[in-house]
């Protein structure tokens, strides 16, 4: 356990947090800053958002001597994804009025907004109450949004398999009713022990907690990067229960050699439901207990496992659980991408998977997005999926509605736009990076557009347009679009300035490692060039780029 007289002081603000209420609503009252109260900045995570500023507006304010630009950024909960067509039209009319109007698709299966200025967070959380959305726990030290395979097809009983994001989402949601106070103008409460809170009880987590449910052979959830990895054993079209992984996670932080990615590891195999989420809730628990809260860095489950070793875990898994779980059961995979344009699911519907680079639906001047998928909405023919790798499914569509929402489609050159994106950009994920997240040290989604042209000019000059390379980049170490499961990976280091890192596989079960450090986009390149020059030359029959980097030894293991 961690030393409780060395605990950070987010710890302490937890605890004496009143079951997260702070002091949000006097800082909500605050009308001399856009920002809230330090403390709050912690507690208002619990309730979906972030507190951040318009980084490329800090100079220009500090040199008239005004408050930084600061607004917040907040993120539904959506297990496994799904929207509704009146939630879609929803999400629209309130991007549109409180937000940038941009609705970002992030890479755990939910939209968040941008640039909410503080007077527009209560109306805001209000008005998704009333399409009956809400923000609880999207971040902060307790489950966030939880995962799941996202296309019908890949399964006849992907919607039983589905219904798991949402049981495991309630399961673990917090008790507190802080949210329906503060946002929503409940009555507090008088007896307290309505909120008892048995799993997450005054502390929370040591740190935040995610979790994945994938169907073999499509890891389209890279299901190995969370703290909890479901991998679904289906025999027969029948659920035969989850291989269950632990100790995933991806972040680490530029110059702490103690702090790694790691991909989770497989620990058993549950045959029930009841099984299933009793282990799950426990694994919480012995999070909850044996995690790090002393050093913030150190504090995710993964570095829990580590420090326990994962027989010691297990066991005091199985102690809490009270059974043994089983050896785990065989389980492949071969891929993890999403599957773009139509295709029908085992029920008989139809979905169209629309490729959305880096997750950003607006209207600009090449492609009127946001108004195509508001049209489609507003039919009431289909409703919404979203994957995590930031794409969004028109889903649910019906045979004899398949032309009308085809031709919404065709009509704003949606079809074409999907249709022509070539298999780099499409295995492309970039995070938000500048100029709001605070912690970025490099841009991500505003410059990975830019890069991969140049990416694919190189490709195609040495016949490797066909390649279906994955490509991801970060503003930092977080590594948010998951860039150490890629083949090819930028991590930002400072303006300008990348790691590349190589060798990932196609199957999200292998971690790369850093090729070269502090690279500009003409060393990128530089590199990149002799790379594809040597997998075209010397690769053999089928071999995929990052299976290819660990043969050539450019990187080490």
């Amino acid at each position: 356990m961690s030393d409780k007289n060395k605990l950070t002081s987010i710890e302490g603000i937890k605890t004496k947090s009143d079951a997260l209420r702070g002091t949000i609503k006097q800082s909500l009252q605050d009308e001399i800053t856009g920002a809230i109260r330090e403390d709050d900045k912690a507690l208002i995570k619990f309730h979906g958002m972030y507190e951040q500023d318009d980084r490329d507006r800090r100079e220009e304010r500090s040199a008239k001597k005004l408050d930084r630009l600061y607004s917040f950024m907040i993120r539904l909960r959506l297990p496994g994804g799904f929207l509704t067509a009146d939630k879609w039209i929803a999400c629209h009319e309130v991007a549109g009025e409180n937000s940038t109007g941009v609705i970002k698709i992030t890479t755990r299966q939910t939209i968040q907004l941008h640039g909410l200025v503080k007077a527009k967070i209560k109306p805001t959380i209000q008005a998704f109450n009333e399409a009956h959305l809400d923000s609880i726990a999207t971040c902060g030290d307790v489950n966030r949004n939880v995962l799941c395979a996202s296309h019908p097809n890949q399964s006849p009983i992907h919607d039983k398999i589905f219904a798991y994001a949402d049981k495991i989402s309630e399961a673990l949601k917090p008790k507190t009713r802080a949210y329906y106070e503060i946002w929503l103008n409940e009555e507090k409460l008088v007896d307290k022990n309505v909120e008892e809170d048995p799993l997450y009880q005054d502390r929370y987590l040591p740190r935040k907690f995610k979790i994945a449910i994938a169907i073999p052979p499509n890891n389209d959830t890279d299901v190995f990067a969370n703290d909890i990895g479901l991998i679904a054993i289906v025999e027969n079209n029948e659920l035969k229960g989850f291989n269950i992984a632990v100790g995933g996670g991806l972040s680490t932080t530029h110059g702490n050699a103690e702090t790694y990615a790691r991909v989770g590891t497989v620990i058993g195999f549950t045959d029930t439901e009841e099984k299933t989420m009793k282990a799950i809730y426990e694994i919480l628990t012995v999070q909850r207990d044996f995690g790090n809260r002393s050093d913030r860095k150190l504090a995710r489950l993964k570095y829990t496992v580590d420090r326990m070793g994962v027989e010691k875990f297990k066991e005091e898994l199985e102690k809490r659980i009270g059974f043994k779980l089983e050896e785990p059961k065989p389980a492949s995979f071969t891929h993890r991408q999403d599957q773009y344009g139509w295709e029908k699911g085992y029920n008989g519907l139809w979905y169209y998977t629309v490729f959305v680079e880096n997750g950003r639906v607006l209207d600009d001047e090449k492609l009127a997005l946001k108004t195509a998928l508001l049209e489609v909405a507003k039919t009431k023919k289909s409703n919404f999926l979203f994957t995590a790798n930031q794409n969004v499914i028109v889903s649910d569509v019906a045979e004899k509605d398949k032309k009308e929402i085809n031709a919404i489609l065709e009509k704003y050159k949606i079809t074409e736009h999907t249709d022509k994106a070539s298999l780099v950009r499409k295995n492309s994920i970039a995070c938000v990076a500048l100029p709001t997240c605070p912690l970025a040290l490099a841009e991500a989604q505003r410059y990975m557009p830019t890069l991969l042209t140049k990416i694919e000019n190189l490709l195609s000059k040495y016949e490797l347009s066909d390649e279906n390379m994955i490509i991801r980049m970060t503003g930092c170490p977080n590594g948010c679009a998951r860039p150490y499961l890629a083949e090819i990976g930028f991590v930002g280091t400072g303006p300008g300035k990348y790691n590349l890192h190589l060798g990932g596989d196609h199957q999200g079960q292998r971690l790369n490692k850093i090729y070269k450090e502090n690279l500009d986009e003409a060393a990128i390149l530089g590199h990149l060039e002799g790379l594809f020059f040597q997998f075209k030359k010397d690769r053999h029959k089928a071999e995929t780029f990052g299976d290819f980097a660990i043969r050539k030894q450019w990187v080490h293991y």
